[in-house]
């Protein structure tokens, strides 16, 4: 399985919770892969380096070296254009970077973790979990 972790996750582990950091660690034993969309990424560095958080930016960094970020392509951005069309036909909002965390998830098959399932609940076809009980 490849999980992508949402931004609230990765602040969960940065925050060195144990709970989470247990969670990540039997899963990467377990053969499981992690993942972070290029949204998350540029969330939690934009979050660092406003806050000059800088022993947390180099946790991050030093943490999620090896791990994968993907693009977001032209395919994944019309995935999301169509969701938001879905959803406000519906009455419902979810804003533009939790569409394109969730279509990205989506479009590679990825199991979302997010401790923020009320923002995801909604999107069709989207697998997510919660590391957070």
């Amino acid at each position: 399985m490849i999980y992508a972790l949402d931004t609230n996750i990765i602040s969960h582990i940065l925050q060195k919770q144990d709970e989470v950091v247990n969670k990540l660690k039997t899963e990467l034993d377990a053969g499981n892969q992690v993942v972070i969309p290029p949204i998350v990424y540029y969330e939690v560095r934009r979050g660092l380096l406003a806050s000059n958080a800088i022993r947390k930016a180099e946790a991050f960094e030093s943490l999620f070296v090896g791990l994968n970020i993907d693009a977001i392509d032209r395919e994944t951005l019309e995935m999301a254009a169509a969701e938001y069309a879905r959803l406000r036909k519906t009455g419902l909002t979810i804003g533009d970077a939790d569409l394109f965390i969730a279509e990205f998830c989506i479009k590679n098959d990825f199991t979302l973790v997010t401790d923020n399932t009320k923002h995801f609940r909604a999107i069709k076809g989207l697998r997510y979990t919660n590391w957070i009980k």
